[in-house]
């Protein structure tokens, strides 16, 4: 098997790109794999030496079959730059890995996501692969190593050219969507927040790539592949960070093994009770629930 490339994007935050670096280079198949960096530049002065420091370090990673860094000399932002280098990368490739520079992943991480591209490439229905999951409840008993859901994750993801290219960054039929209920209900079955993200695109409010790029996975009717234990932590929750500021009320436990045998599904089926349990993560009570557990358990040290 060919190992698929690593794409990571990084900007200004230093310590959480080492940790994710020091964990991927801990992956099995770090050195037999080819890592891209794209490094944003400086949308300010006040930016511009934290990201000389991080360009400063990248020249020095090692334990990689393949490195290559790309600076950008403008700032391109987050959208941008996930859109125009994964586009990049799948065209030279036909398939990849994404990590952002906030992202711990386990020693069997790139193991299953390349044995998970390879025994989907063909499955017509999967849209993505993810790194990441809920810990679910649901799961504790569930047999398989992976499951199908209908919304996809950016916190570590793999994926295929032909999935990638046909996606429409516009949404040239948001109109015609926004005001036909049922697909409203159906594009919600990912989570409450779905089409309101998608909204607030539209609005300008945000410049979010995933949520148009969860749009488009709903749009071709396909699913996104995730595992049963987690291999991805977020770590860029916080003051500093660009887009995820505050607590992170979706912190999963990492797969402490480095188990490289997995058992995937073969029918790409929604599971009643795991889509439910999912879907719930993404519910404004559940979320106004684990945000007050968060700040009493904060304020209780």
């Amino acid at each position: 098997m060919k190992y698929a490339p690593i794409v990571l994007f990084t900007y200004n935050r230093l310590d959480e790109l080492k940790q994710t670096i020091e964990a991927l280079k801990n992956n099995k198949l770090a050195s037999e794999s080819e890592l891209y960096i794209y490094s944003d530049a400086a949308k300010d002065k006040t930016d511009e030496q934290k990201v000389l420091k991080v360009r400063s370090y990248l020249k020095t990673i090692e334990g990689f079959n393949h490195l290559q860094v790309i600076e950008r000399d403008e700032n391109f932002g987050l959208a941008r730059s996930v859109i125009e280098g994964v586009n990049e990368i799948l065209e030279r490739h036909g398939k990849v890995i994404v990590l952002e520079d906030d992202l711990i992943t386990s020693k069997n991480f790139l193991c299953y996501m390349n044995s998970a591209l390879e025994f989907y490439q063909d499955e017509e229905k999967v849209f993505s692969i993810s790194g990441y999951t809920m810990p679910l409840k649901s799961l504790k008993k569930y047999d398989n190593d992976t499951y199908a859901s209908v919304r996809p994750s950016s916190w570590g993801w793999a994926t295929w050219n032909d999935r990638w290219k046909g996606i429409d960054w516009d949404i040239r039929d948001y109109e015609s969507f926004i005001h036909d209920k049922k697909a409203i209900k159906d594009f919600n079955l990912g989570g409450a927040d779905l089409s309101r993200m998608l909204k607030h695109y539209k609005q300008k409010k945000n410049n979010s790539w995933a949520i148009r790029w969860a749009y488009a996975m709903f749009k071709a009717n396909k699913f996104c592949i995730y595992p049963k234990i987690s291999k991805v932590q977020n770590i860029g929750f916080g003051l500093d960070a660009t887009h995820c500021k505050g607590i992170n009320i979706y912190s999963s436990p990492l797969d402490q093994t480095d188990s490289c045998d997995f058992k995937f599904i073969n029918k790409i089926i929604l599971d009643k009770q795991i889509a439910d349990s999912f879907k719930y993560q993404f519910s404004y009570m559940n979320k106004f629930i684990k945000k007050i557990s968060n700040k009493i358990h904060s304020f209780l040290g």
